[in-house]
């Protein structure tokens, strides 16, 4: 759709005075946070519906209650081209989405006030922390109310006559912090009684370029989600140090308690020092100040939020509670075993993507990036639709990857939305086959796939593009071109091998897809095109003389399971190898491939030891540190940084497909319960919810039987080793 579309006569509107392009206020001084008003009469109204942005984010409130309980919108998209941004490429589109509210209930007969408060985000986001991340452009809003009365349908909408006054938020980087000043902001101006006299009036913006196209806001907002009690830790002076129970995204409420003029600073940090301080290591710059107006009141961000689980408060100020905010998305799926390792590996992967569904994209990490990289999102994509309902927020974050996509070369960005950023030509950008192919798999819509196919097959070129003797071997000039990334040591499997791994597993989904959007004709060329860089792959990287690919280091011998190559002596190997090892030495890509390869091979026992295993590089060694969320590096790796990324989670969906053994079939129309059952196990249940309902399977052995209860939303077959049983819709019980 288009602007005048969804807003009619509407006009975006900033604050200032235009510059000669409407492009941004001429007026150096004019807020660059400013909270707009509006004030209108209303009488026999039946219905009210307000359609509303602001750029960046914004806030909307009718006669001072707010429109709605969602936070940062809009959902970060790629709004429109920006000038002079370092890219070489063209991508492929751009949206925004607009949020739509029925407002009747926050109307009264008569006089009604209207004020939008908007600024930060992602359109604006120019963030010194990150020199590549630059903004769209400067702060504006729209909107058009809808009245429906008895004499006829109304508009309200945006226009010269609207008003502005400059808010509290006074400096502000999305990426690292946020100030406030409350002297001389008055909060009674959303409401009928403020006196706006001498407010000036706001000024015409640039309308979107007619490249953007407006979209109805259909995947779920950030909302508060949990509220936690926080834990004094120790004071030094009149610095506090607390403590939250988990890493969380949002924020500390705080009471304002200060004279005029005085300043109240929270820093933030994922782990404390021994005296209880806060670790600056682990503080990625993270930073919210305020300037007292002597009230006391409760405040909070309004444009940014924070990853953190412990923080100083200087100041005075008391600190009420702590809000969790994310992407409002339920959890769907239960699991428990009777081991603890697997046990705080699904809470832990639960709660580090909560805290990266944010503006409806999957992130990378919620504090130092905060971007929707294609790597991270496609290795956990599986596991997340396992456990939360995603629907709608994948499919949105589906329209992010194919906007992203450069129409000269046929390019995948690193992020979707794009924000440059490093990556590989392989485990990045095959997101776009990748991601609609488990889409489909999950929830059964095959339209993504026909909608994008024509895409993959640009990207494709871009990889034959990029290959020399059938091996993808580069990536943009000038930019990274990773392989696998993130093992405990540096990456030595070559970046060839793993990204031509990367371009024969995705032929291989294009095989089925093309059957499925009716393009037949092309799986000849992407079978021969698979045999063709297979046989590469065998001739630059298997040793013939004992059966390994790379001395079966960081997963090598499983990469090329995965895709049917190596020997009769491959498999042995590669269990050979991690039988003595006895750990993980794999990145993001590996852990997850090596996993899956053990358990789809007959050897459960070793992927669960590898998940469970007590070395201090493991997921053990990252709970017994005390981890509520995911690290971005193994425990005692030679690099570490952040302490919130999911990507290693990837492998919390085996929980689900094989020691639970819920293996559904597309859309979840038919189902298959195969558990398979290792020695270090005794006990295990959950539950997933599919598309035709919630499955629960537990099994417990015991005096050398095993005893299962199994509910089954449909006619299911279940298996484990040569038992295979038809259990239809219902509740079952039974011992093996």
């Amino acid at each position: 759709m288009t602007q005048s579309q969804i807003f009619g006569r509407a006009i975006w509107v900033q604050a200032g005075t235009p510059g000669p392009d409407l492009q941004r206020p001429a007026r150096p001084d004019s807020p660059h946070f400013p909270i707009l008003r509006r004030v209108f009469d209303v009488t026999s109204v039946k219905k009210a519906t307000l359609q509303v942005l602001g750029l960046g984010f914004f806030t909307c409130r009718i006669n001072g209650v707010p429109v709605s309980e969602d936070h940062f919108l809009p959902l970060f998209t790629d709004y429109q081209p920006r000038k002079d941004y370092p890219i070489e490429e063209k991508v492929t589109g751009h949206r925004i989405y607009v949020p739509e509210y029925d407002v009747t209930p926050l109307l009264r007969e008569g006089k009604n006030a209207l004020t939008i408060h908007f600024g930060g985000g992602w359109y604006t986001a120019d963030s010194s922390f990150y020199e590549a991340t630059r903004k769209f452009g400067d702060a504006k809003a729209i909107y058009r109310l809808t009245l429906e009365t008895e004499a006829g349908v109304e508009e309200l909408v945006s226009s010269t006559a609207d008003q502005f006054a400059d808010s509290f938020v006074k400096t502000y980087d999305l990426i690292t912090h946020e100030d406030q000043d409350y002297r001389g902001y008055d909060e009674t101006i959303h409401g009928v009684d403020y006196d706006d006299s001498a407010l000036p009036c706001v000024s015409e913006a640039a309308p979107l370029p007619e490249e953007t196209r407006y979209l109805r806001t259909d995947a779920p907002a950030d909302r508060l989600a949990e509220t936690l009690p926080v834990t004094l830790l120790g004071c030094d002076g009149d610095t506090k140090y607390y403590a939250v129970e988990k890493e969380i995204t949002g924020w500390p409420v705080l009471k304002l308690k200060a004279a005029p003029g005085e300043l109240v600073t929270v820093y933030f940090s994922e782990n404390v020092l021994e005296n209880g301080k806060p670790d600056p290591v682990y503080h990625h710059s993270q930073r919210f100040s305020v300037i007292s107006d002597g009230k006391e009141r409760l405040v909070r961000p309004e444009f940014t939020w924070f990853a953190y689980r412990y923080f100083s408060v200087t100041g005075n100020a008391e600190v009420e509670v702590c809000e969790f905010i994310h992407s409002d998305i339920a959890v769907t799926a239960s699991f428990r075993s009777d081991n603890i390792t697997l046990n705080w590996l699904f809470d832990t992967f639960v709660n580090t993507e909560r805290c990266n569904l944010h503006t409806g994209v999957a992130s990378d990490c919620p504090h130092l990036e905060r971007r929707g990289y294609t790597g991270d999102g496609q290795l956990t994509g599986h596991a997340v639709m396992n456990i939360f309902d995603v629907e709608n927020f994948y499919r949105k974050w589906m329209g992010d990857i194919s906007d992203c996509q450069d129409i000269y070369s046929g390019h995948i960005q690193y992020t979707a939305p794009y924000i440059r950023s490093g990556g590989g030509p392989g485990g990045w950008g095959s997101a776009i086959v990748e991601v609609p192919y488990v889409f489909w798999r999950h929830y059964g819509d095959v339209e993504p796939l026909k909608k994008y196919y024509h895409q993959m097959l640009r990207y494709f070129d871009y990889l034959e593009a990029h290959s020399q003797n059938e091996l993808v071997v580069s990536d943009k000039a000038g930019e990274w071109c990773l392989g696998d990334w993130c093992p405990p040591i540096q990456v030595v499997l070559p970046a060839p091998f793993v990204n031509t791994y990367f371009y024969v597993k995705a032929l291989g989904r294009m095989i089925e897809i093309a059957k499925l959007v009716g393009c037949e004709w092309d799986i000849p060329r992407f079978q021969r095109t698979m045999e063709v860089k297979k046989a590469a792959i065998m001739a630059a990287y298997f040793n013939t003389w004992d059966g390994n690919f790379i001395g079966c280091f960081q997963g090598a011998n499983a990469f090329a399971l995965d895709i049917g190559l190596g020997d009769e002596r491959t498999l042995p190997k590669l269990v050979e190898y991690y039988e003595k090892l006895g750990r993980y030495d794999t990145g993001i890509a590996g852990t997850e491939v090596l996993t899956r390869v053990l358990f789809e091979n007959g050897h459960g026992d070793l992927a669960v030891k590898l998940l469970t295993s007590t070395d201090p590089i493991s997921f053990e060694g990252m709970r017994q540190a005390g981890a509520t969320t995911l690290w971005e590096n193994w425990p005692h790796a030679t690099w570490d940084r952040s302490r919130n990324h999911p990507m290693f989670g990837a492998v919390t969906a085996f929980l689900f497909d094989y020691i639970l053994g819920i293996r559904e079939g597309v859309g979840g129309k038919t189902l298959e319960i195969a558990p398979i059952l290792v020695d270090s196990l005794d006990q295990a249940s959950g539950s997933r919810v599919l598309k035709s309902g919630e499955v629960k399977v537990a099994y417990e052995k015991k005096y050398g039987t095993t005893r299962f209860q199994i509910t089954t939303p449909v006619k299911a077959t279940f298996r484990v080793g040569e038992v295979e049983k038809i259990l239809e819709a219902g509740e079952h019980e039974f011992t093996l």
